[in-house]
């Protein structure tokens, strides 16, 4: 996605980005004393006491680009989950909208009408089969926990195969690296749990950057074969922090998506810098919900400051 086609979308996010909150915001956060302290202080940055939502910061750059596709890779995570929700949902005779997250791609009515209906082609075609499969497994075999494998298994497969039709490198490194984030704490569970080949075969996706075969191999072998793979692969500090905490090594996984981000931050046109802009603020909002829990329960400084992930400005 070169060129000027999104020029002003780039325009109208650099202007946005000024409202991201800094580190210095962040340690006034840590440091504030009560929660109206804290919604004063995101108001001065953002204009809202609430601050902005990732729903609101979607729909502003759908409305640049609305022809995007790129950028609806962004919501790919988002729909499956949504998938996963509502399948459990219409199965069990249970409401599903306390359970959908926004933005996403596939509205929750439509993923209603689609499984309870079982009729696929209602759905975005990047989503039919795994809706098809998980029906079918979960209703035959009653096992969630297969039928979530294979959907959170498909949302990757889903994200690479979109990344390398119509993606940009972006686009495409952001695709393998939730895979292969991902990918390493199923392998992780899975070795922990003795799970069978069959059930890693069926849960770990593979990239370019992290094989499949040879991940799955690891994990059989247990947590110490398992680790000494990882030390030889680009995701050798990702796994020494697996080895300390799962939160470290989510934080880690966060950090390092950031990381990428900020490469798209200097390009002047593209789709890019708009999907740099909504990872950030997915980074921001995070942030802000983790302070506030720590808050909450009376954590210090250092801890909350420990946890807080890597900021876009």
């Amino acid at each position: 996605m070169n060129g000027t086609k999104y020029a002003n979308a780039v325009g109208a996010v650099r202007v946005m980005e000024n409202t991201l909150l800094s580190k210095n915001d962040i340690e006034q956060l840590i440091n504030s004393k009560g929660r109206a302290e804290r919604e004063s202080i995101i108001a001065s940055k953002s204009g809202s006491s609430s601050g902005e939502t990732l729903v609101s910061v979607w729909e502003m750059l759908h409305e640049y680009a609305p022809d995007c596709k790129e950028l609806e890779i962004l919501l790919y995570r988002n729909d499956f989950h949504n998938l996963k929700a509502v399948l459990k949902a219409v199965i069990s005779n249970r409401e599903p909208s306390q359970y959908y997250i926004s933005p996403s791609n596939a509205e929750l009515s439509v993923l209603v009408d689609a499984i309870s209906r079982k009729d696929y082609s209602l759905l975005p075609e990047y989503m039919q089969k795994a809706a098809e499969e998980a029906y079918e497994l979960v209703t035959n075999t009653l096992d969630g926990q297969l039928s979530d494998s294979l959907i959170d298994k498909a949302s990757m497969e889903a994200m690479q195969k979109s990344s390398a039709e119509f993606g940009g490198e972006f686009m495409q490194k952001y695709s393998q690296l939730i895979t292969a984030c991902a990918d390493i704490k199923t392998a992780y569970r899975c070795s922990l749990l003795n799970k069978s080949a069959q059930f890693m075969e069926n849960a770990i996706c593979g990239s370019s950057d992290l094989d499949k075969e040879q991940l799955v191999k690891a994990a059989l072998g247990g947590t110490e074969s398992l680790f000494a793979f990882l030390e030889i692969t680009p995701y050798s500090n990702g796994a020494a922090f697996l080895k300390e905490s799962a939160a470290q090594y989510e934080k880690w996984c966060d950090d390092v998506i950031m990381e990428l981000a900020e490469t798209a931050r200097m390009q002047a046109f593209g789709s890019e810098p708009l999907a740099a802009y909504f990872i950030a603020k997915e980074a921001e909002i995070k942030n802000l919900r983790i302070l506030s829990v720590c808050k909450e329960f009376g954590a210090d400084k250092e801890t909350i400051t420990e946890r807080m992930r890597k900021l876009y400005v």
